[in-house]
């Protein structure tokens, strides 16, 4: 009688935990724009759209990541896949009235691919800046903070110009096609240090 008492007693434990288990809030946008803006080992970025892919997806308020909608159909990048782990950056966000688009600062880590909703840390090794439809779009370019997760050896502008310039080509030439040709007008690359400064810049 006494197993069957202490069976009976961890299996109540055991239940109890699983209900608090399964009533944890799901991750949500606030949440995520609430993340820390640095990790242990560098900046954190979360990932709307994995590399090798071409839906371009968007967080919502609920903490789902559902497919932009453009004239009402989901929105798919009508060029190659993204060229690498694209998102934006917790903790901060391009203000209005400072010339800014009203959302966090975009990222695009180069590295293989991972999942959506992933929380990865990344050192910023450049910055493309843009025109997009008349409005300013800066992109941070960055490599993943584990090495053991890079796909290149870069590890500042320099090194990225240099030694991938084909690398940096083909980023450039993606985001000029991406929405049509003639969309985005590129203004050009600058180095990690400008790359932190417009972290700086638009931080919470």
């Amino acid at each position: 009688m006494r197993k069957l008492y202490t069976f009976l007693f961890l299996l109540l434990i055991f239940s109890t935990i699983a209900c608090k288990r399964e009533n944890n809030p799901k991750v949500t946008m606030t949440n995520y724009k609430k993340l820390p803006l640095r990790g242990e080992q560098g900046f954190n970025a979360v990932i709307e759209v994995p590399a090798g892919t071409n839906r371009k997806l968007e967080i919502q308020p609920d903490g789902q990541f559902v497919a932009e909608q453009v004239q009402g159909k989901a929105r798919v990048v009508d060029f190659l896949p993204y060229p690498g782990n694209y998102g934006f950056i917790p903790s901060t966000l391009m203000d209005e009235e400072r010339g800014g688009d009203g959302d966090a600062l975009d990222v695009i880590i180069i590295g293989e691919t991972v999942p959506v909703g992933s929380v990865q840390e990344f050192i910023p090794i450049a910055v493309l800046k843009m025109i997009d439809e008349g409005e300013n779009d800066t992109k941070i370019i960055g490599i993943p903070a584990d090495p053991a997760l890079r796909v290149i050896r870069a590890t500042n502008f320099e090194q990225f110009m240099l030694e991938y310039d084909a690398a940096k080509r083909i980023i450039e030439t993606w985001f000029v096609h991406y929405q049509g040709y003639g969309t985005v007008q590129v203004l050009g690359w600058e180095d990690e240090k400008s790359a932190l400064a417009e972290i700086e810049k638009w931080t919470l």
